[in-house]
């Protein structure tokens, strides 16, 4: 009999329980930015505004790199390539801008090579003035501008390129000819490689040796109103409301609201925003100031939505019909406005849904169906979506009300506490918007913690909700302004609002016409897109007890305003005057390159922002410069320190010093500034300058 054998399950191959890992390159580039999750999703860009491209790249020795920012549009065609400078001497942190000329979804990636010129360039300079190696060194550089001029790098993996120019070659060659003339001096030879047209040949054709570069990583590029909005809140049942003759009161309509569109676009605003305006439920229906019990004249709140009359694919009947929609659609357009409509995904307990899909919210122990809460507040009159019930029925409802409302020329959707459903259903749902709509955008009304709003912006929504109302003082003011056009661009797109109709911050209640100038200063010249809640003009700032809102809330009541009288405090004025300054420069236009400049008092906030000529749509360099008086009670008298280095515009040196000439865009008055300069600022006469740069005789 045969003996069984036993196996050495050494013997046995092993399977490597390691996976493998990514090759490292010659020339590594890591620690690249704008990326997402390893670019699983997009980051944001726009089209039209630069954006930063960042990267580590370091290398082995001390021989010098080369590194590029590449941006490759949606046809896969290389768009524009733009050599990164080190930002972060030490730290080998590299940065270049491209920008996007339209919307789709773009990639970029960054290419690093060993750069022989910029290696010989300073090893050459340091030799030859030591009188080390003159000849060799010599005789390397022309052999440099021999190759640069037959573009042919030598190191296996070198990036082939063109040749340069006939102009081009012909310097290269000149220059190699002059250094490998003995009669000359060695500094003399040495000074024909390093001439300004040598060194320009080599910055725009370099020799790439050893080139290599990272994988590409998708940029989702959105048109311009993703970026660059102005949004004027109403509640149309407020426009032509009244009382008849016995007390009762007769709604406002779509048509009444529609007559006020001139005066809104006469401001500047290009953004007209509709709360919801569906049928409204009566069962739990709140009254005036959120009251449990509602008067049998209290329209309810618009956000209660759902009656027999329909549900969110309906018009309230109070308002009028889907002509008349039309007809305010186009009236809006006509005066270069695109409308804005409340998305507001919930139910009253009268909503149609509730009857023909019960298993869409979440029936308790009891058998009835749970309202919203947010404890120790109870909303009897809404039902929340259950996501996790029927998630496909629920989808496609939604999808098939926004489509719907898109057909009527909605174009933009502000979409009520996104937070509260599944960003698995917004990614999916914005996704397929977008695949059949590019050019609708959805505001993300999330005041939640940060992870939730920047993830919410990260997968898909074009615009977001900020902290802006609850930053007061100098240091976090300016902190938050740098956060949003620096660390978080990519991620969500800021719209700045000094109050909505859900949002009247303490610092509203006290400081008059004044809090509410300076506010809306800091709003639009601060963040790219912006926005006011009807009735601003009339400073509305008296708080409902207890809470961060209006008394007489506009939610739960009328509220018809004498619009005769919106500039009784220039705050109309101020208005149009505001949105003019942003129409005109491309600094107001764009997120990114803010600058903060030092004040001698916390109360004074001076800022800059600049587009460099070669971004601009001008063509021509752009600087705005906001000082700012944040005491809405005090007059204060103060200095602002520029940074002229920083500032971005063109500054003249004469005898009297640096100096930049500026215009106040609120008033017109012309100003010349330098380094230091004095501010007075009465919040009763001016709350701030909007300064524009003009360009300086030298």
């Amino acid at each position: 009999m045969r003996q069984a054998t036993t196996k050495n399950p050494a013997s046995k191959p092993q399977k490597n329980p390691v996976a493998p890992r990514a090759r490292i390159t010659r020339i590594p580039a890591t620690e690249l930015f704008p990326v997402i999750e390893q670019g699983l999703w997009p980051a944001k860009a726009t089209e039209g505004e630069s954006f930063p491209v960042r990267a580590t790249v370091f290398r082995e020795g001390h021989d010098a790199l080369g590194v590029e920012a590449v941006l490759i549009d949606p046809e896969g065609k290389e768009h524009m390539r733009a050599y990164m400078q080190d930002v972060a001497p030490g730290l080998d942190r590299y940065e270049a801008w491209l920008m996007p000329d339209r919307p789709g979804d773009w990639k970029f990636r960054v290419d690093t090579w060993s750069n022989p010129y910029a290696t010989w360039s300073h090893d050459a300079t340091i030799k030859i003035a030591a009188d080390t190696d003159v000849e060799l060194m010599l005789e390397e550089g022309a052999r440099l501008m021999e190759r640069a001029a037959a573009g042919k790098p030598l190191p296996a993996g070198s990036r082939k390129q063109k040749a340069p120019s006939k102009e081009d070659q012909a310097v290269l060659l000149e220059a190699a000819a002059l250094m490998r003339d003995k009669e000359s001096s060695p500094q003399t030879r040495l000074s024909a490689g390093l001439s300004s047209q040598v060194r320009s040949i080599f910055r725009h054709s370099p020799l790439r040796e050893l080139w290599t570069r990272t994988k590409t990583f998708p940029i989702k590029v959105d048109r311009k109103k993703a970026l660059y909005s102005s949004w004027y809140e109403i509640f149309p049942r407020s426009y032509g409301a009244h009382r008849d003759d016995e007390g009762n009161w007769i709604s406002g309509t779509l048509s009444e609201a529609a007559k006020q569109l001139p005066r809104i676009s006469q401001m500047g605003f290009d953004v007209i925003y509709l709360t919801p305006i569906h049928p409204i439920g009566f069962t739990f229906r709140k009254g005036r100031n959120n009251t449990l019990e509602a008067g049998p004249m209290d329209p309810g709140s618009p956000y209660g939505i759902g009656s027999d009359a329909g549900g969110h694919d309906a018009i309230h009947p109070d308002l009028g019909t889907f002509d008349d929609f039309d007809a305010f659609v186009a009236q809006a357009r006509e005066h270069d406005m695109e409308v804005a409509l409340d998305l507001a995904l919930q139910c009253s307990p009268d909503h149609p849904w509730v009857k023909d899909h019960p298993e869409w919210f979440t029936t308790r122990a009891d058998g009835s169906i749970a309202y919203a809460e947010n404890p120790p507040k109870k909303y009897q009159d809404i039902y929340p979506l259950n996501f996790d019930n029927d998630p496909e029925g629920i989808y496609q409802a939604v999808k098939d009300v926004v489509l719907k409302w898109i057909e009527h020329g909605v174009t933009i959707f502000r979409v009520d506490n996104p937070h509260t459903k599944p960003l698995s259903f917004w990614q999916r749902f914005l996704a397929d918007i977008n695949q059949t709509n590019p050019e609708v955008i959805f505001l993300a009304e999330a005041f939640t913690r940060p992870a939730m709003m920047r993830t919410l912006g990260a997968i898909g929504f074009h615009q977001s909700y900020t902290y802006f109302a609850w930053r007061t003082e100098k240091d976090e003011l300016l902190d938050y302004f740098k956060e949003v056009a620096t660390e978080t661009a990519h991620l969500m797109r800021p719209n700045f609002w000094p109050t909505t109709h859900d949002i009247l911050t303490p610092q509203m209640t006290t400081g008059g016409p004044a809090i509410f100038a300076l506010r809306a200063v800091l709003a639009a010249t601060a963040s790219p897109s912006w926005g006011i809640y009807s009735g601003y003009e009339f400073v509305e700032n008296v708080q409902r007890p207890g809470f961060e809102e209006q008394i007489d809330n506009e939610k739960y009541e009328y509220r018809p305003r004498n619009w005769e009288q919106a500039n009784q405090f220039g705050l109309e004025h101020l208005l149009t005057l505001l949105n003019s300054a942003r129409d005109r420069h491309p600094a107001f236009q764009q997120l990114h390159r803010i600058q903060v400049h030092e004040t001698s008092d916390p109360r004074l906030l001076c800022f800059s922002k600049h587009v460099p000529a070669k971004f601009s749509p001008t063509g021509e360099d752009d600087t705005v410069i906001v000082v700012a008086n944040l005491d809405p009670h005090n007059e204060v008298i103060g200095s602002a320190t520029l940074d002229l280095s920083k500032l971005g515009a063109t500054v003249a040196h004469g005898s009297m010093g640096s100096r930049i000439n500026l215009v106040d865009e609120l008033d017109g008055q012309e100003y010349q500034w330098g380094e230091h300069n004095y501010v007075r600022l009465n919040p009763y006469e001016r709350v701030a300058h909007v300064f524009s740069v003009r360009s300086t005789e030298k």
